[in-house]
């Protein structure tokens, strides 16, 4: 008998641990696939709330404007999260504590520095305020229309400008002025030489003068003369010089080279002279501003001390204890001339001619030496 060969009677049974293992074989796969689409919708839901909680506010700095994404909750916090600093100056469009929302817009305006100078005093100002004029008028400073303001009104402010206020003051000032008289003598034949009379009592004039000047921050920097009257004409004191001879010829202060009257051929002509002075000076003088003081228009312009007007060829002034006013002379290399005018330096043997031209008059010089004939108050005919 041959034999027989073993066999299984059935299939081995899978045991619960190759049952998972190959479940999680076959859906590994799967399982992978859904963990990372978890991970994923999570992120887009955190990203989502937190962009959903997140807000768009824009800041304008100094006319720079900038969009911030915050979730801060009101100005200050936004400030002090973009590292934002406002000065003591500075103006906000929304207070510190203002909420802060999407499409929230805060504006800085961000104060300059400037430098007044008004009403005697020089002070730095803060301000936001955009012209000259608007910086015054915030702190309270009125002008007048005379005011000087630097720059200009309407000039934009920047950091760092000087204005200035200038007072600006006009005012008109009357003055007065006395005008002294003069004393104007004249020859009397009715009074004997040696002898005064007072014919008419000087009196002072009186000059008004208006003047306009101008004060800047109360310094005079200009003045102008606006009117000008006479408002009391100036009366000259005539006083009358005896002219009338005694039987003696008539006696001067000098000496003199003849003790009678003679006559001379003088000019050409028979003249009785009275008598003649040796070693005499003269000068020359004009009625313009370089010798009497006066221009044309002023009162007592041309005007001698005798009281009639300046001629060329006739005037001279003279020391009237010397050549009494009215009397003519003869003086070498000049001519006839009549006493009518005095001067202060005019003293002793000391003669002024008078001339039209002030430039001749400088030029005239001073000359010495020279001779002069004393006349008398009338002068020499032709004949």
């Amino acid at each position: 008998m041959g034999a027989i060969p073993l066999q299984g009677t059935h299939d081995p049974r899978p045991t619960g641990k190759l049952t998972a293992a190959r479940w999680l074989h076959e859906h590994l796969r799967l399982i992978l696939l859904s963990a990372i689409l978890s991970f994923a919708l999570t992120i887009c839901l955190i990203m989502l709330l937190h962009g959903a909680s997140a807000k768009s506010v824009t800041v304008v700095d100094g006319g720079k404007s900038t969009v911030i994404q915050t979730r801060t909750s009101d100005v200050s916090a936004l400030f002090k999260e973009a590292g934002i600093t406002v000065g003591p100056n500075d103006q906000l469009s929304a207070a510190l504590t203002s909420s802060v929302e999407d499409g929230t817009r805060v504006v800085i305006d961000r104060a300059m520095s400037v430098q007044l100078v008004a009403d005697g005093k020089k002070e730095t100002k803060y301000t936001t305020l955009k012209t000259v004029g608007d910086l015054l008028k915030n702190e309270g400073i009125t002008l007048s229309a005379e005011d000087k303001v630097t720059p200009a009104l309407t000039a934009k402010i920047d950091e760092g400008l000087q204005i200035k206020v200038v007072r600006v003051k006009r005012e008109v000032v009357t003055t007065e002025h006395p005008l002294a008289y003069k004393v104007v003598k004249t020859a009397d034949q009715n009074l004997l030489v040696g002898k005064t009379k007072v014919v008419q009592t000087g009196k002072q004039g009186l000059l008004v003068k208006k003047f306009e000047r101008v004060y800047e921050d109360g310094k005079l920097v200009d003045e102008q003369l606006v009117y000008k009257s006479l408002d009391q004409p100036i009366v000259q004191q005539v006083v009358a010089v005896g002219a009338k001879k005694k039987a003696a010829v008539v006696s001067l202060a000098y000496n003199k080279t003849a003790s009678a009257v003679k006559t001379l051929q003088l000019n050409g002509k028979s003249v009785k002279v009275k008598s003649v002075l040796s070693g005499v000076t003269l000068t020359a003088y004009s009625a313009g501003p370089a010798s009497t003081g006066k221009d044309v228009g002023d009162v007592g312009y041309g005007i001698t001390a005798s009281g009639t007007t300046v001629s060329e060829g006739r005037t001279i002034a003279v020391d009237p204890d010397v050549v009494p006013l009215g009397w003519w002379v003869y003086i070498e290399g000049i001519g006839f001339r009549r006493a009518e005018d005095t001067g202060s330096a005019i003293k002793g043997k000391k003669i002024d001619v008078y001339y039209d031209s002030e430039r001749y008059a400088n030029k005239f010089g001073k000359k010495r030496g020279n001779t002069v004939y004393v006349i008398g108050p009338v002068k020499p005919s032709a004949d």
